[in-house]
Formats: C-alpha cells, sequence, structure tokens
C-alpha cells in the first residue's frame, strides 16, 4: 500500500470532481515499463487546476495528479534503466491521463525518463520542476533567436511565480536586464534578489492596447497570454523574441498583426510536455549547471503530501511564491 491523492469525478455534489488523500495497492497502478519509488514532486499551475477542478486537466478517471516526479528507480523492464537509478518526469500526459507524481510509487513509461544530472540533489530537481525546466526552455529559444544581453531588456510576466522566478534568475545569471512584472508589490525584495533590475506593476499590461506601441523590449518571457501578451508583442522592439508559456490570464490572444509584420517579432510557442528527449536533456543540463542554488533555495517552499491540496487553491489564488516541492514521504 503506499498513499496517494486521487482524483474522482463527483457529480453528485456539483464541483465536477474531488481530490483527496489515500492509500492505493500497487495492483492499482497503471500500465508502464519502470515503477519507481517517488522522493519528492511539486505543484504546478496545471496541477493547481487538476486539483481544484478549475481547468479541463484531468481526461481519466480516477486520476493521480502531479506533472513532476523525482525519485529513484524501484522495477524495471526498459534497456536505458536500473533499479536504483534516479529519474526525473516532467510532462508526457502524466498528472492528466497517466498516474502522476503526488503518490510514493508511480508507474511509467521508461521513454519519458530522464536521469537525475551528475551533482544535482532529488530536492533541487523536484524544486526546479516543469516551472523551472519550461524556464530554461524559453531561455534557449531567446538565445537560439539571437536575443543577447546587449540588445536590451527582457520583460517576464507572473515573476513572482515558479516559471517567472526561475527565468529572472537564469536570465540575469546570463548577464540580461530583467524587468519583472508581478500584481504583488510586496514581492520586490524578493524579484531583486534573483536579479531583477525593476519591477513593473501588472495592470500596466493587462488592459487592452494599442496595436503598436513604442518599442522597448528585446524579447519577453510570458506566462499570462491574453492582453499581457498582446501588450508585450505590440512594445517588442525590432526583430526581438517573445516566449509564450502559459495562460494564466485567458487562452485568448486579442492582438493584430502588426508587430509581426511591421517590426518582425518572433512569437515562439513554449511547449514542455512533449518536448523532444534531446532538449529535455540539453535544458536539465543547462540547469544544473546555470541556475545557482542559493537563488533556487530562496524561491522554495516544502511541504508534506497531505498539505498539497489545500495548496493548489492558494497557488491559483496567486498567494504563493515561487516553487512547491512535495515530500511525498512525509
Amino acid at each position: 500500500m503506499f498513499k496517494a491523492i486521487v482524483i474522482n469525478k463527483d457529480e453528485a455534489s456539483g464541483k465536477g470532481y474531488r481530490a483527496e488523500l489515500t492509500e492505493l495497492d500497487d495492483a492499482q497502478l497503471p500500465e508502464g515499463d519502470v515503477t519507481v519509488s517517488v522522493h519528492y514532486s511539486g505543484l504546478n499551475y496545471k496541477d493547481g487546476l487538476a486539483i481544484t477542478g478549475k481547468g479541463p486537466v484531468v481526461r481519466r478517471f480516477p486520476m493521480v495528479p502531479g506533472i513532476d516526479i523525482v525519485g529513484k528507480v524501484q522495477q524495471t523492464d526498459h534497456p536505458n534503466y536500473q533499479v536504483g537509478d534516479s529519474v526525473i518526469l516532467n510532462g508526457w500526459g502524466v498528472g492528466e491521463t497517466h498516474w502522476g507524481g503526488l503518490a510514493q510509487v508511480a508507474r511509467l513509461k521508461g521513454d519519458w525518463l530522464i536521469p537525475l544530472p551528475k551533482g544535482m540533489a532529488a530536492r533541487d530537481a523536484a524544486a526546479i520542476g516543469t516551472a523551472g525546466y519550461t524556464a530554461m526552455l524559453c531561455v534557449m529559444a531567446l538565445q537560439k533567436h539571437g536575443v543577447k544581453p546587449a540588445d536590451g531588456e527582457i520583460v517576464v510576466t507572473g515573476a513572482a511565480g515558479g516559471v517567472g522566478s526561475v527565468a529572472v534568475a537564469l536570465l540575469a545569471k546570463l548577464g540580461y536586464e530583467v524587468v519583472a512584472v508581478t500584481g504583488r508589490a510586496t514581492e520586490a525584495d524578493y524579484l531583486k534578489s534573483l536579479g531583477a533590475t525593476a519591477i513593473m506593476d501588472r495592470k500596466e499590461l493587462s488592459e487592452p492596447g494599442k496595436p503598436l506601441a513604442k518599442e522597448r523590449w528585446a524579447g519577453a518571457v510570458d506566462v499570462v497570454g491574453s492582453h499581457t501578451l498582446a501588450n508585450i508583442c505590440a512594445s517588442t522592439r525590432y526583430r526581438g523574441v517573445v516566449t509564450a508559456c502559459g495562460l494564466a490570464g485567458g487562452m485568448d490572444l486579442p492582438a493584430t498583426v502588426a508587430p509581426f509584420i511591421l517590426r518582425g517579432v518572433t512569437l515562439m510557442g513554449i511547449d514542455s510536455v512533449m518536448c523532444p528527449r534531446q532538449e529535455r536533456l540539453t535544458a536539465w543540463q543547462r540547469l544544473a549547471s546555470e541556475l545557482e542554488l542559493s537563488k533556487l533555495h530562496a524561491m522554495v517552499e516544502e511541504i508534506s503530501l497531505g498539505q498539497a491540496i489545500d495548496m493548489a487553491g492558494k497557488l491559483l489564488q496567486g498567494q504563493v511564491r515561487g516553487r512547491v516541492v512535495v515530500d511525498v514521504n512525509r
């Protein structure tokens, strides 16, 4: 038997479905060629939507949420892994269509796993999680498209959240001038400690704006979408690059083609769920060498498995700073 958070349909209550901490038997685990003893998981925006039922994340019931898994191989039929190997999983539909990491045991497809980078602690890998790995994918995309520190300011929205916090820290370490956008003025000192050079109130970007605004940004990391993303595109410099990886403000994009055809702006979508293996490995190797541990540790709160359900609601309400690590064994 092992402990897990399980989401079931609950149509009678009118809430759609419910999440609860319970015990499961190994025989209930889904199909897979690798069984992992989970050490840590985490809470991401998608996990918050799944646990609270405020977004159509869960596609099969019952479901164990948790899109991040860090642990050790307990049993394997996969040629790339041996018992005792430390592994990471991010995405691949885990927590949506396949049981995820908010449990003490997970059975998975070995092709979804990557090795824990040498020298990286399991807890640090969970602290980075999908949010940090997505932030690195955004940084890699900016660099791939030629955005250099000398080109000008990089704007990061949702900067006090998981993706934003790691993005600010990574970009600052690489020498970029980072403007952190947040709706929480009390987080200004925190964001500056991560390397932000300026703080912007999210209200400046969240309202409907002009098709083209004054050029300012050389690049962007956006987790919000909607008017915020449209306004960022409208104020991005000639040949600037905007990476979009979230929809905290909505799935719509009320923009025009003006920034793209008049300024040559590139809008780059970032997907962490189905990202190819080699790109994942590159992102994680870079995180292991480029993300300062002191900054990572400053943005982490650790909770027990039993606290994850309540914390999911706080995350969606914007009450959580940085990253939440879940120790599933306490």
